[in-house]
């Protein structure tokens, strides 16, 4: 789950990282209150939404010339002129592809006199079970970027949850920086807070870009990313009190409703699979017969059929479908189990688009006879390559 910068700044700010005062704005009027509170002389107004490159992006209807969604202004009535052009308007940035997000918050803050950019972000490195550090001197940049042109200037040592952070991790911060003195301390408590942070409130990525030294040389963290592990909030509900939905797949919303793991992708066939790597196998295979997968959905090894009916009908919900492929292995889940739910689904919302099942496992010899008495246009496939090639010319023969 992701949170807005304004969320994961009072975030760190719980745990003493330096971060600069500001305000959310859902309204022109809020953000203008904000701007009265900071008091200038130097106020920036930053478009919230989950995605990077924001301060690059541009609005759609504004023109090719018009700032993007960060914009440092130097009155209230600036902050007033820029809030009534960002807020409800659609950014597009490099992260967000070209339908962009549409901009439903803002947040006002002061001006920071920078010296120096920086970055810095914690990761959970699944191979080593440790967090990771990566810091970098070439702040404000995209670290994509950094590691493709530049990858000498980014440093990265992990630490031992065993242990925490150690006084020679603070050292190797400071080293990567290039700071010394009482920025050098400055890094080594920041260090600690940030683990401290990401620990507790069981973070998956917390990204700082920039991390800046300000011109009275102290740090401060002028941008925060941070995406939180789900599996873990359960434990956090003063996290999840911070989700928003305006900025997330209305299907994906639904499909976590019946804990089905289901990703929206940009293809054209539906695919409701059950396990991550036989999902996995699904795309991949679909791709090699020409086409594109429109989802990642797994209805787990212990589906019933309203989990599979509830799948269906998200995957029917996606106007870019124009094919299904439902390839099912039968273990924990059972073929006649999620014949009936594919048949209560399709029954319930209709089939307009071609629908290819393949099922293989415990009854799968019943779940076939399910579908073939149905009454349902189905196509049988005998096997997972056999169905990709079925779906991708039944989708095509259809176009």
């Amino acid at each position: 789950m992701n949170i807005h910068e304004h969320q994961a700044k009072a975030v760190l700010a719980e745990f003493g990282v330096a971060v600069p005062r500001g305000y959310p704005a859902f309204t022109v009027e809020e953000a203008v209150a904000a701007a009265e509170k900071l008091g200038g002389p130097v106020f920036v107004v930053k478009s919230q939404i989950h995605a990077g490159g924001r301060g690059k992006g541009r609005f759609e209807g504004l023109g090719p010339d018009a700032k993007g969604g960060v914009r440092v202004v130097k009155s209230v009535a600036e902050v007033k002129q820029n809030a009534e052009e960002m807020l409800g308007r659609t950014l597009v940035t490099i992260q967000t592809g070209p339908k962009g997000k549409q901009v439903n918050r803002l947040y006002i803050e002061e001006g920071a006199a920078i010296a120096k950019e920086f970055y810095l972000s914690l990761l959970v490195d699944r191979e080593t079970s440790r967090v990771s550090v990566v810091a970098s001197t070439e702040g404000g940049m995209s670290i994509e970027d950094v590691a493709h042109d530049t990858p000498e200037k980014i440093t990265t040592f992990s630490i031992d949850p065993a242990t925490g952070v150690w006084a020679h991790h603070g050292r190797a911060l400071s080293a990567a920086l290039g700071l010394s003195g009482p920025l050098a301390k400055e890094a080594a408590t920041l260090l600690n807070q940030l683990y401290d942070a990401f620990v507790d409130k069981d973070m998956s990525m917390l990204e700082i870009n920039p991390l800046i030294v300000t011109g009275d040389d102290h740090l401060r963290v002028l941008d925060a990313k941070i995406s939180f592990d789900s599996n873990a909030l359960f434990r956090h509900k003063d996290m999840v009190a911070l989700r928003d939905e305006t900025e997330e797949d209305s299907k994906e919303i639904e499909a976590s409703k019946y804990d089905l793991s289901y990703i929206a992708l940009d293809g054209e066939i539906g695919c409701m699979v059950n396990g991550a790597g036989l999902a996995m196998a699904t795309m991949d295979i679909i791709k090699l017969y020409g086409a594109e997968p429109a989802n990642f959905l797994d209805v787990g090894g212990g589906a019933d059929e309203a989990k599979v009916t509830a799948a269906f009908k998200i995957i029917i919900a996606d106007p870019n479908v124009k094919g299904i492929l439902v390839n099912i292995f039968g273990g924990i889940a059972k073929c006649d189990v999620l014949a009936n739910g594919v048949i209560a689904a399709v029954k319930q919302v209709g089939l307009k688009v071609p629908l290819v099942v393949r099922l293989e496992g415990t009854n799968a010899e019943l779940g076939k006879k399910i579908i073939n008495e149905s009454g349902l246009d189905v196509i049988a496939a005998n096997d997972l390559a056999d169905g990709a090639e079925k779906i991708v010319k039944a989708v095509r023969g259809a176009a």
